[in-house]
C-alpha cells in the first residue's frame, strides 16, 4: 500500500470525506490469539545442574518459585571476595578437602509450579548449598530456592533437616543466600588465586537427590565460557568436567584445598554431557554481599525458563512461579503465564535470559518496566507495568474491529519473513507466502519495507486479496502519526474513522476503512511509535476475512526492527 498503493491512494486522496470527530479505541478489548498446544512449546537446549529439563522439571528444583524481591534491578556491587564470606577464625572454618562435607548440604524445597509440558503440581526439588558463615548463612541457586514455601537443609551427622529462609536471590544471576537455623556449622573460604585451564577442582553436592553426599573431581577446562541459559544470565561461566548431576546446582566447586572456586549451575547439553558450568566466585562476590545484607539482585520475583514454539511464532520467559508482594505478583503475572517483551524488548528469542536481564540491569530499582504476557491458559495477550500497572488485556483489532465479513478459515502456522536489509522481521500467516522485502519511498522518504501476501501483485492493485505491508524507519519520526496515516487516505474505501492506538508498547493511530474497492473488503493502517520515539512504524492490513484480523494482532506482536 505504502508503494504502488500509496501512489494510487495519494493522487485520490479526499480529507473532506473524514468525519470531524474521532472515535476512541476500547482500551481493554480482549484479544485471542491461536498458539500451539502446551505440548507444542519446546524447552531450549541446556540443562541446569539440578532440574531445568522437562522431565526433570517435575521432580526437581528449578520448577520452584522466585523469593520475593524487593527491588527492580540492583548492580553487582564490587567488593573483593574474601569480603563475601564474615567466617571469623574459628575451629568451624573448613581448611581442607577433607572437611567440605561438613559445609556442604543437602536442600528441599516445596511448592507448587506450573510447569510448560505438565501443568500445575506440587514438588518436592532437592538441590545443594554450602556454607559460607559459621551462623549458618549458605549460598546456593536461586532456582533450588527461589519462592518455595518451605525450606528445609539436611546437615552432615543430623538425621532431622533444619528449617530455613531466604535472605536475597537473584534471579538473573541464579543465586540465593539462605539462613539456616540451629547451631553454628563449618563454613566454607574463598579461593582467591588465579581460575584458568588446568586448575583441580572438585564438585561437590547431593545429585539427584540423593542423600549421600558426593565429590567429583576434575580440571578447569575454560576459563571464560558463555554464561548466557534460559533460566539465568551470567557474563561468563567456567567449564570443566567435574560431574555434576541434577541436584548439584548450588553445590561448591571446589580447590584441592578446600577453597571455593565457583558454584554450580549446569551441566552440559544433551549432546555434550562432557561439559559442566559454574558461577566464578569472584563474579558472584559482590551479589552475594549484597543478599547477605538481605537484598534481592536483578530480580522481579519470577521463576521461570525461556521456551519457545516449535514453529518459532512464540518465544518468552514461561513463569513457573510468582513470589507472593514482588513487583511480578503485584502487577498480575500468574504461573503459567509467558512473558514475551519487557520494556518493548522482545524476551528468549535467543534462547536465553540475556535480553530480559540486561533490561533490568540497565535500570534502576523500582523503575516503572512495561511488560507484555501471553496468558497461555486463556490465549490471551496482556500488557501492564513492573511497578506501575496491573496487567489488562492488550489491544487486539480482532476484538475492536467489527468488519460484518465472513470468519474465514482460521490461519493455524505463521512464519516469519524478513526485508531485504534484514531490518524487518515480521510473523505472517504462511499462506501469505508471496514476499516483496524491497525498501519504500514516503513521501519523498526511503524506509524498509516488506509486503506479505498470497499474491503481492494483486495485493497492490486489488482490494479482495489478504496481505500485509510493514514499514518501520528512524525517518518516519519526522511525522506524526496522524499524517502518516494521512499519506495513506484514499477514497476506494468507506472511511470509518481514526481511533487511539496503545498496546503498552507502542502508541499511535489508526484508520479502518470498509468496502474497498466495492469488494466488501477492509484496510487497517496503524501507525504508532515506541516508547523512546526512536523510529515510526506503519502497519496496513487488507482483510478479506475476520481471520485477517487474527493474523494483524499476531502482526502487531512479533514485528521487530534490528537497530
Amino acid at each position: 500500500m505504502y508503494r504502488n498503493r500509496t501512489q494510487r491512494r495519494a493522487d485520490r486522496r479526499n480529507h473532506s470525506s473524514r468525519p470531524t470527530t474521532q472515535t476512541t479505541a476500547r482500551t481493554s478489548a480482549a484479544r485471542s490469539l491461536t498458539v500451539v498446544p502446551i505440548l507444542g512449546i519446546a524447552l531450549l537446549a541446556g540443562a541446569c545442574g539440578s532440574d531445568v529439563t522437562a522431565s526433570d522439571l517435575r521432580d526437581l528444583t528449578s520448577t520452584t518459585t522466585a523469593e520475593a524481591p524487593t527491588t527492580t534491578a540492583l548492580p553487582p556491587v564490587s567488593l573483593p571476595v574474601a569480603t563475601v564470606s564474615t567466617v571469623p577464625a574459628s575451629t568451624v572454618a573448613v581448611s581442607s578437602l577433607d572437611s567440605v562435607q561438613g559445609a556442604t548440604v543437602q536442600i528441599v524445597a516445596q511448592g507448587t509450579f506450573v510447569d510448560p509440558e505438565f501443568g500445575a503440581y506440587e514438588s518436592v526439588g532437592r538441590g545443594s548449598g554450602f556454607v559460607v558463615d559459621p551462623s549458618g548463612i549458605a549460598v546456593t541457586n536461586h532456582h533450588v530456592v527461589g519462592g518455595a514455601g518451605l525450606i528445609q537443609v539436611y546437615v552432615q551427622g543430623e538425621d532431622e533437616p533444619r528449617n530455613a529462609k531466604v535472605l536475597g536471590v537473584s534471579e538473573c544471576s541464579d543465586l540465593a543466600v539462605i539462613d539456616i537455623e540451629g547451631d553454628p556449622l563449618p563454613a566454607l573460604s574463598w579461593y582467591t588465586g588465579p581460575v584458568q585451564p588446568g586448575l583441580e577442582i572438585y564438585a561437590a553436592g547431593y545429585p539427584l537427590g540423593d542423600p549421600e553426599f558426593t565429590l567429583t573431581r576434575g580440571i578447569v577446562s575454560k576459563a571464560d565460557a558463555p554464561g548466557e541459559t534460559q533460566w539465568a544470565s551470567i557474563d561468563h561461566a567456567i567449564e570443566h568436567d567435574a560431574n555434576t548431576q541434577p541436584g548439584n546446582s548450588g553445590g561448591p566447586l571446589v580447590s584441592a584445598d578446600g577453597e571455593v572456586v565457583a558454584i554450580n549451575y549446569a551441566s552440559g547439553s544433551s549432546t555434550n554431557t562432557d561439559q559442566f558450568f559454574s558461577i566464578e566466585a569472584s563474579d558472584a562476590a559482590g551479589i552475594i554481599a549484597e543478599m547477605m545484607a538481605g537484598n534481592d539482585v536483578d530480580s522481579l520475583g519470577v521463576n521461570g525458563q525461556i521456551v519457545m514454539s516449535d514453529d518459532g511464532t512464540i518465544a518468552g520467559l514461561w513463569v513457573s512461579g510468582v513470589d507472593s508482594g514482588s513487583p511480578a505478583d503485584d502487577t498480575g503475572i500468574e504461573p503459567g503465564d509467558i512473558i514475551t517483551r519487557i520494556e518493548g524488548v522482545s524476551v528468549g528469542t535467543d534462547g536465553t535470559m540475556a535480553d530480559y536481564c540486561d533490561v533490568m540491569r540497565t535500570h534502576n530499582p523500582g523503575d516503572v518496566l512495561s511488560v507484555e504476557v501471553l496468558r497461555f491458559a486463556t490465549e490471551e495477550v496482556l500488557t501492564g507495568q513492573f511497578n506501575g500497572e496491573y496487567l489488562t488485556t492488550a489491544f487486539s483489532f480482532a476484538e475492536t474491529v467489527d468488519t460484518g465479513i465472513d470468519a474465514g478459515a482460521e490461519y493455524t502456522d505463521y512464519t516469519t519473513v524478513t526485508d531485504d536489509s534484514g531490518t524487518l522481521t515480521v510473523s505472517v500467516p504462511t499462506a501469505w507466502s508471496s514476499i516483496d522485502g524491497a525498501p519504500v519511498d514516503i513521501d519523498g522518504v526511503s524506509s524498509p519495507s516488506i509486503i506479505a501476501s498470497t499474491d503481492v501483485a494483486a495485493y497492490n492493485s486489488a482490494w479482495d486479496v489478504p496481505g500485509v505491508q510493514f514499514v518501520a524507519s528512524a525517518a518516519l519520526t519526522g511525522f506524526t502519526a496522524d499524517e502518516l496515516l494521512d499519506l495513506g487516505a484514499t477514497t476506494e474505501c468507506t472511511f470509518e474513522g481514526r481511533e487511539d492506538y496503545d498496546d503498552g508498547a507502542f502508541v499511535g493511530r489508526f484508520d479502518t476503512y470498509s468496502n474497498c474497492g466495492g469488494t466488501g473488503a477492509t484496510s487497517i493502517v496503524v501507525a504508532a511509535f515506541p516508547a523512546d520515539g526512536s523510529y515510526g512504524v506503519l502497519v496496513v492490513v487488507q482483510v478479506v476475512t475476520d481471520a485477517d484480523l487474527v493474523a494483524l494482532d499476531e502482526i502487531i506482536r512479533t514485528f521487530n526492527v534490528v537497530a
